[in-house]
């Protein structure tokens, strides 16, 4: 067969397959669907352990069998995915209502790990069972699975709001989705409420549902601002956690500070993080009403405690531990899911109708094939009941047919060819039955025992219940009103099964204020050896040790405590730290590494200057290269608040040699490695932007770079190679130009 070779523009083909990568990640990885509220992998996992029927009151199954099930039948993606999906669909302090049984080490609130998946066990939570797999089969379609030798289904029948109850979170290409979690009992009153009232404004639904409920409990302290969150769709949740005060009983016991709930942001990580920031509070002095911290939680629940000095002001206390730390957080809510097909940010008006929507149709589906169901079994039952009638002719044809066939044609369609009476009366009654084929099949396969009386009766009982279920059914299918019943009475049963009461406080909290007390400003003289050893000393060991200081070390800035120190290196970067991360030391102490106190990294660049901030204010910087690249740069362009940034740009193989604060210089020389020097006037140099490259200062010869720049004004005289150098006494020329050459 002779090639072909289809000729296509790179760039649409990157555009066309990246696009089918992001919707792949979009609508079938990351973001779940609208009407089950639940994504592939969820779905896929609880079906398969409904396939290997795990219920709730079966054994439990090892995990990896679970997961290797899923990964072989429904879900090629990899084990830990799957297995991470089941963890936390066990994990009742991240879901509303947990969906899966879990045997062993699921991991816990702090953030410790499940163990491997060959240790631990699962089964269904009743809850899934009941609410979201039941009446699988008479409910929603099945599709094939990724090789086509499976089937699965399309989504799952559940029959609450899942979206709201358990929430979503996922992050897809271009997107993401974040739903908090719910009250059971309070959305399933919505809905029905909603069914009744397809029209009902936001705040009418949030009489039922004032807000979520985190399985962590904890405050929501911006209640004014969920009306607006649950029309558009989007927002942010203020979170807090929970605080007690536990006074002391006896005179010698401290009053304490318990943290019985945290915010649902800080499970995990979050609970270590929480009591590391409280010890630095404590250390740096901001909170010294605590003298103890400690965490005391266990599988009964959290309850953090911090002990408290006698007369401690707890609400200062409250409102630090609000404002400093993470026990006051947000949640941002982006209420996106999958709708009709397609990404979708939902209000709570549009989770409701797209659940709604669902719940017609597979309420439709169910009752269409259960009446199916019942129409058959009456169809049966009337042949059956019919037969009795006439069971002496039933038995005649029967004995007097050579096979099934013979006898089956005769009691759907009275053809007696074939059949041999052996008593002669039979044949005109015979020619008369009319059966169908399902009734037919039943009265062959009936057995005698159903001729006794009881059994007739019986039989009849069931006719006439076969009769008033089709009758309930065709009811329910035919009126909206009827259906919208039957799902409210459904509801109903699980909200008094299932419902828990709310945990989440939901308040408009006082917004937590902290002032911190003004530092109190100090003269401090920060001093670095050659080493790169740096600590501050306080002004006065200083002075009494200034020819010592000066002496010994190669840096020494006086300075205020609140001041930053700024490092320029050869590289063309500043780095900039604290005064007050730079610890305090005595005259002989050895000092702490820069590199420790600063992102200065003294294995990759070196210092080329080095002042305190102040110092800056308000003045110029003059730039100088090896490659003789010369700029005025305002002190301005360096004011940020982070640690690192670029203070020049370079040229290839260049470095920054020089840098000088300007003065009321007038003229400025310069000196090479090949001992040429050049004088100019400062006007000659441009100011310019940090991220410029800067002009040329002098023609360079080969294998030459500039050395140093003096300030003529301050530095008329030097001494270059052990003699004495007049830079007042150089003609001053044009930069650029040719420069006088020192006879050494």
């Amino acid at each position: 067969m002779a090639e072909k070779i289809l000729t296509t523009e790179f760039s649409e083909e990157m555009q066309r397959s990246y696009l089918n990568y992001s919707m792949s990640v979009i609508t079938a990885r990351a973001i779940p669907d609208a009407r089950d509220g639940l994504k592939p992998v969820q779905r896929r996992v609880l079906y398969d352990m409904s396939e290997l029927k795990l219920g709730h009151d079966k054994p439990h199954r090892k995990s990896a069998r679970i997961v290797g099930d899923t990964m072989g039948k429904y879900h090629p993606h990899g084990d830990s995915s799957i297995y991470e999906t089941l963890v936390v669909m066990s994990q009742d302090f991240k879901k509303g209502m947990a969906l899966v049984d879990g045997h062993g080490n699921f991991g816990s609130i702090e953030g410790d790990g499940a163990a491997a998946m060959r240790y631990t066990e699962a089964r269904l939570q009743k809850f899934a069972e009941e609410v979201y797999l039941k009446d699988l089969d008479k409910t929603v379609s099945f599709v094939s699975n990724y090789d086509e030798s499976e089937k699965e289904p399309e989504v799952l029948p559940v029959r609450v709001p899942n979206l709201l109850i358990n929430g979503s979170e996922g992050i897809a290409v271009g997107m993401s989705t974040s739903i908090p979690p719910h009250n059971l009992g309070e959305v399933i009153d919505l809905v029905m409420a909603y069914i009744d009232n397809p029209d009902m404004t936001t705040a009418e639904m949030m009489e039922y549902l004032p807000g979520p409920d985190f399985p962590t409990g904890g405050i929501i302290a911006n209640k004014k601002d969920l009306p607006e969150i649950y029309e558009t769709g989007v927002g942010k949740i203020k979170l807090r956690g929970k605080l007690e005060v536990e006074l002391g009983r006896r005179k010698a016991d401290k009053d304490k500070l318990i943290i019985s709930e945290i915010p649902y942001t800080m499970i995990g990580a979050g609970i270590n993080k929480f009591l590391m920031d409280v010890a630095d509070l404590v250390e740096s002095k901001k909170l010294p009403d605590v003298v103890d911290i400690s965490n005391q939680s266990n599988k009964e629940g959290i309850r953090i405690v911090l002990e408290l000095k006698k007369d401690a002001d707890i609400e200062k206390i409250r409102n630090i531990l609000y404002k400093k730390t993470k026990l006051e957080d947000t949640f941002g809510v982006n209420m996106l899911a999958i709708a009709h097909g397609r990404p979708e940010t939902l209000n709570l008006k549009g989770i409701l109708s797209n659940y709604l929507e669902f719940q017609y149709e597979n309420a439709t589906r169910k009752y269409q094939v259960l009446l199916d169901k019942e129409l058959e079994r009456k169809e049966i039952r009337e042949g059956l009941m019919k037969a009795c009638d006439v069971i002496d002719l039933i038995i005649a044809i029967l004995r007097g047919s050579k096979n099934l066939k013979d006898a089956k044609a005769c009691l759907m369609n009275g053809d007696i060819s074939n059949i041999h009476f052996k008593h002669p009366g039979f044949e005109e009654d015979a020619r008369q039955l009319r059966f169908t084929e399902k009734q037919a099949a039943a009265i062959l396969e009936m057995r005698l025992y159903k001729l006794i009386g009881l059994e007739i009766l019986a039989l009849e009982k069931e006719y006439r219940e076969c009769l008033k279920k089709i009758a309930q059914y065709e009811k329910i299918l035919k009126s909206r009103k009827n259906m919208n019943q039957v799902i409210k009475e459904d509801l109903a049963h699980i909200k008094e099964e299932f419902s828990l009461p709310r945990r989440t406080l939901i308040e408009d909290g006082k917004e937590a204020v902290y002032e911190e007390a003004p530092m109190e400003v100090q003269e401090v003289v920060f001093v670095m050896d050659r080493f790169g050893y740096c600590k501050v000393l306080d002004r006065q060991t200083y002075e009494r040790n200034q020819e010592t200081v000066e002496q010994e070390y190669k840096y020494v800035i006086p300075c205020l405590n609140t001041d930053k120190l700024c490092i320029f290196t050869n590289t063309g970067s500043l780095h900039q730290t604290k005064l007050l991360e730079i610890p305090a030391g005595k005259l002989r102490d050895k000092g702490t590494p820069i590199d420790n106190v600063s992102k200065y990294d003294g294995s990759k660049e070196e210092i080329v200057f080095l002042t305190n901030f102040s110092r800056l204010t308000g003045q110029m910087l003059l730039f100088a290269t090896k490659k003789a690249m010369l700029k005025q740069v305002p002190a301005e362009e360096f004011v940020t608040n982070n640690r690192t940034v670029a203070a020049t740009k370079l040229q290839d193989g260049d470095r920054v040699a020089v840098i000088r604060v300007i003065g009321a210089e007038t003229d400025v020389a310069l000196q090479t490695t090949g001992d040429m020097f050049l004088r100019f006037t400062m006007e000659e140099i441009p100011e310019m932007k940090k991220a410029s490259k800067g002009v040329r200062g002098m023609k360079l010869g080969k294998d030459e770079e500039l050395e140093q720049v003096y300030f003529v004004s301050q530095e008329p005289v030097i001494t270059y190679k052990k003699k004495e150098v007049h830079l007042n006494r150089l003609k001053i020329a044009k930069r650029d130009g040719k420069g006088s050459k020192v006879r050494l």
